[in-house]
């Protein structure tokens, strides 16, 4: 299968990390009918990676995943205060 379209995003979110790649991990690993093909990986930062046949998918897997990354960081740091 050979993807057209493809974008990589790494995130430091510093002592944050770990707790924002778990929870994006998990909303990705309860959704197999994904129409692009989204792998998250985490070292001592987040690396996505998000392919797709379609630009449109691609867009609105993105979108969706750096919203949810905001949201986690959001919530994380609400509670740290």
């Amino acid at each position: 299968m050979t993807l057209n379209f493809s974008a990589k995003v790494t995130v430091d979110a510093k002592k944050k990390t770990r707790a924002i790649f778990d929870s994006i991990n998990t909303d990705n690993e309860f959704y197999p009918e994904n129409p692009t093909k989204t792998d998250f990986k985490i070292n001592k930062k987040i690396m996505i990676s998000i392919e797709s046949d379609h630009l449109p998918h691609l867009r609105a897997n993105l979108n969706s995943t750096l919203r949810l990354i905001q949201a986690s960081y959001d919530t994380i740091d609400s509670v740290d205060d």
